[in-house]
């Protein structure tokens, strides 16, 4: 049998098209390297505007994926393994923000929690103001990350299947029980790897951030709009930072990569069978 890391044969036309392609991704990226300042790169990001817009990139990001996970494992796991009517429909418009412009989200945000939106009376009733402040970032980076989240989940919950899962219940296993010890445990590598997903999609939003939060230094101005407003004012600045973020969604997608279930590391297998003579995994009789 051959080995799963064994080279198949390709025409060669399909090994042009992925240089081609490749090129395509990477010669742009090497175009901002070229022409990055390196002899002031240091003091370019590291000015008070930079470091105070990369922060608040940083600690947004972080309280965006956490929410995606609050939000979207209960999604995930519902969209998978419940049966209910219109759940293509819902799976559609949970997807939506990937296709939608996210400038768009960014309006609907603002006329959902905006003081003039849907739920502006009750908020503003209760002395809470969420638009053009740091929770409207927040809010904008998960409503364009939260489907990163759930459909990487998905497809592991979907890959994983049920079998586990019931051979656990027959035994007497409690719904939390079976979710806390059967469940997580299967598709933690897929949980993983759409956290790091969301976090990458956090750090790089824009549109979605500019509608609603608008631009504050401090408080509402992320890194890509730090980026943004000093293409015009400082183009080496730019430049810098772009490469900064590059760096980072670079590390963010290889840890994804790396936490990406059912991929060999090290020439063992990932499988979530329990080992022969096992019929459950551990705990799930508790």
């Amino acid at each position: 049998m051959a080995s799963p890391n064994s080279s198949v044969p390709l025409p060669r036309w399909v090994l042009a098209g992925a240089v081609a392609g490749a090129l395509f991704l990477l010669l742009p990226l090497a175009a901002v390297a070229a022409e990055v300042n390196w002899a002031e790169f240091i003091p370019l990001v590291t000015s008070d505007s930079s470091l105070a817009a990369l922060s608040l990139s940083l600690r947004t990001a972080a309280a965006s994926t956490l929410l995606c996970i609050l939000l979207g494992v209960p999604l995930a796991l519902v969209l998978a393994r419940v049966r209910f009517p219109g759940k293509r429909l819902v799976r559609s418009l949970v997807l939506l923000p990937l296709v939608l412009p996210p400038v768009v989200g960014g309006i609907a945000l603002l006329y959902t929690f905006g003081r003039q939106g849907l739920l502006g009376g009750v908020l503003e009733f209760f002395g809470i103001q969420v638009a053009f402040s740091t929770a409207a970032v927040v809010l904008a980076q998960t409503f364009v990350a939260l489907p990163f989240l759930v459909l990487t989940l998905e497809g592991t919950l979907r890959t994983a299947g049920t079998r586990y899962e019931a051979v656990a219940a027959t035994l007497g296993a409690r719904p939390w029980t079976v979710l806390r010890r059967v469940t997580v445990p299967l598709v933690l590598p897929g949980l993983a790897s759409g956290a790091v997903l969301s976090f990458a999609r956090c750090l790089g939003e824009f549109g979605a951030t500019l509608a609603f939060a608008g631009s504050l230094q401090g408080v509402t101005r992320t890194l890509p709009l730090e980026i943004y407003l000093q293409r015009e004012a400082d183009a080496d600045a730019a430049v810098a930072l772009s490469l900064v973020l590059v760096v980072v969604a670079v590390v963010v997608v290889g840890l994804s990569y790396r936490s990406a279930p059912g991929r060999p590391s090290g020439g063992r297998s990932t499988s979530t069978r329990p080992a022969a003579g096992s019929s459950t995994p551990a705990g799930a009789g508790g």
